[in-house]
């Protein structure tokens, strides 16, 4: 039992980190500058879940973890923000080869604009719990910085592919929160969110989940574009 976080996060990688190196995919031609920005962005997640942890807004199992704890945080909760963003960069570098997603710039705009301002206010109008406060409104400023700032081109992609996420997300977060398990390998403090629940999941992981991927993808894509234009001026010099 005490292998169970440690086998979901296995088994979440296993077959996306197999098939990166797949002759039509090739995702391990970015393993550089996905790994580059992985570190980057699980160090922002894992110092706001070392914080929470220690502020009982989540915690840990004993029964479903190994033990070995680092930051206060079990070493598989480190694992997690390794395996997952890489299960979902590699699903999103898939969609994108292979599906053509073209939104109307106006409708994105203003969808973009719709769903964080309302991520915002939500978190605000429920500032007196934590895990909703912090969760929706850093997502709304990050849509709006990435969209009206950065004028990042990807937004409407991973947009239309995160509901796809969504299946391998709500199976191992099903799981973490103790679906078909006699206890959650993760818990919430129910005093810090909405304490509303998709079958075992709280609504905020979904909007959590989104933030961590976004970031992760922002920070890898901008690192490709660096290396590979750096790349392609070094083939064209020679």
């Amino acid at each position: 039992m005490k292998y169970t976080y440690l086998l979901v996060n296995i088994f979440s990688v296993i077959v996306p980190f197999v098939f990166s190196f797949h002759p039509k995919i090739k995702f391990n031609k970015y393993f550089g500058a996905y790994f580059s920005a992985n570190v980057i962005a699980a160090l922002c997640f894992l110092i706001w879940d070392a914080i929470f942890t220690a502020n009982g807004v989540w915690g840990f199992s004993t029964k479903y973890t190994l033990g070995i704890s680092l930051l206060n945080l079990p070493i598989e909760e480190i694992l997690f923000f390794i395996c997952i963003p890489f299960a979902c960069v590699f699903t999103y570098h898939c969609l994108d080869k292979f599906i053509n997603v073209v939104w109307n710039r106006t409708l994105e705009s203003a969808f973009i604009l719709l769903l964080a301002t309302t991520l915002i206010l939500v978190g605000i109008n429920h500032h007196d719990k934590i895990y909703t406060s912090v969760t929706f409104i850093s997502t709304g400023l990050m849509l709006l910085t990435f969209k009206f700032v950065f004028k990042v081109e990807w937004l409407q992609r991973i947009l239309s592919y995160y509901p796809i996420l969504l299946v391998p997300f709500m199976i191992v977060n099903g799981i973490l929160t103790g679906y078909g398990l006699t206890e959650p390998v993760v818990w919430y403090n129910n005093a810090e969110n909405l304490s509303i629940r998709i079958l075992t999941i709280p609504v905020e992981d979904v909007v959590y989940g989104f933030e961590l991927i976004i970031l992760t993808i922002f920070i890898y894509e901008k690192i490709k574009a660096v290396v590979y234009k750096h790349e392609s001026l070094s083939r064209v010099e020679k």
